[in-house]
């Protein structure tokens, strides 16, 4: 009954089987014969504990009970996005009156229109944060709420900051200082940032394992990614998509720096040539995900590179190690608008990695945009073909 439709009946159900009689000692916050006889009245161990058993809508109900569960809420709360503070402070603006407007600095009512001045006020409150999305569709964060959640959220793991076009180097060098214990930054679409701050960045959160520069032109530069190469040899996925000052050196720096990317995402890099790919081919022997979209100076050479990859990886992995890593090799690549591309070598790939799909509601080779590559089909596309072959006619 947690989560999703829960209704007041199931609260007041919950509630009679929390009711605990304490003996009759008299005093406390649980009356006078020691009994819970209301919600308010649960010690915060054991809400700290439900909390952390129910899923992020319950937990914003129970934000709008008490000024006690707001608080508790606010000290386990580990993961929030921006759309649950909204919420969270309109049940304090809206059930828990002057006082919780106070506590979280929205007492004139202004929170729809300066989400920055609401992060200010709340980042101190959740110090326990691992995991926080502020991705906006108006962009209003600034560098000061940014530098406020480096001070107070020490332990913060996962962090979305995504179309925040107002945030300057100031931030990544704040969140450098104050939260190295990132593993997950969503930086998309931030393109006032730059490739020095954010070679500074990774050289202190060295336990980056996912790293999303999309449109981040400035920041991704060549420059950028030698450090990220040199700083996070634990980094999985990168996404480089639409940095078109991206070029050959980067790209191999970050394949001899990164060995284990799983995926990475080189959309739009205009520059790049097969030099990249096959580097790729060479040494990220695990990479499951690749994107060459309007990548056109790729040729059939980085084909053939990638399929001969899947060659190298079975001889060269020991029987030992091989029982840990998953075998499916490449699942995903697009090479849409690769016009340089011919059918043969894109077939080599195809048929080197079984998981790339070009069949109806599985397509994980995306080819759009390449009208000489409609000949080549997956393994289970020859399989249904070779199927439907040797079904027998009826007699005429």
């Amino acid at each position: 009954m947690v989560g999703e439709g829960l209704k007041t009946e199931d609260l007041d159900l919950c509630f009679q089987k929390l009711v605990v009689f304490g003996g009759g000692c008299g005093g406390g916050k649980m009356g006078g014969r020691g009994v819970i006889t209301d919600w308010k009245d649960i010690p915060m161990e054991l809400l700290l504990r439900i909390v952390s058993l129910v899923d992020d809508r319950t937990v914003i109900i129970a934000s709008g009970v008490c000024t006690g569960w707001r608080d508790a809420i606010c000290l386990g709360l580990t993961h929030l996005s921006l759309a649950w503070v909204l919420i969270i402070v309109r049940n304090a603006l809206g059930v828990l009156g002057h006082a919780s407007r106070r506590y979280f600095g929205v007492d004139n009512c202004k929170c729809k229109n300066s989400m920055n001045n609401l992060v200010l006020s709340l980042a101190p409150k959740f110090t326990k944060l691992q995991a926080l999305s502020l991705r906006q569709n108006v962009p209003q964060l600034q560098d000061n709420a940014v530098e406020t959640i480096a001070k107070y959220c020490p332990d913060l793991q996962d962090l979305d900051l995504s179309k925040s076009l107002k945030l300057s180097d100031r931030s990544l060098y704040a969140l450098a200082h104050g939260c190295i214990q990132l593993t997950k930054l969503n930086i998309s679409g931030c393109s006032a940032f730059g490739d020095v701050a954010l070679a500074y960045l990774t050289g202190c959160c060295r336990n980056l394992k996912f790293l999303n520069l999309c449109g981040c032109v400035r920041a991704a530069s060549d420059r950028a990614l030698k450090a990220i190469a040199y700083n996070c040899a634990q980094l999985h996925y990168l996404n480089l998509g639409w940095c078109e000052d991206v070029t050959d050196v980067g790209v191999m720096r970050l394949a001899y720096g990164c060995p284990g990317l799983r995926a990475l995402d080189l959309c739009g890099c205009i520059l790049i040539t097969d030099e990249s790919v096959i580097a790729l081919a060479n040494r990220c022997l695990h990479l499951r995900s690749l994107g060459l979209y309007y990548c056109q100076n790729i040729t059939d050479k980085a084909m053939y590179s990638l399929a001969h990859s899947r060659v190298k990886e079975k001889h060269d992995m020991w029987e030992s190690v091989k029982s840990r890593y998953d075998e499916e090799g490449l699942m995903n690549l697009n090479i849409s608008q690769c016009t340089a591309l011919t059918p043969p070598a894109v077939q080599a790939v195809c048929d080197s990695f079984p998981s790339l799909h070009t069949c109806p509601g599985r397509h994980s080779l995306i080819i759009s945009g390449c009208l000489s590559l409609t000949s080549v089909h997956c393994a289970c596309a020859f399989q249904a073909h070779r199927t439907a072959s040797n079904i027998p006619h009826p007699a005429h």
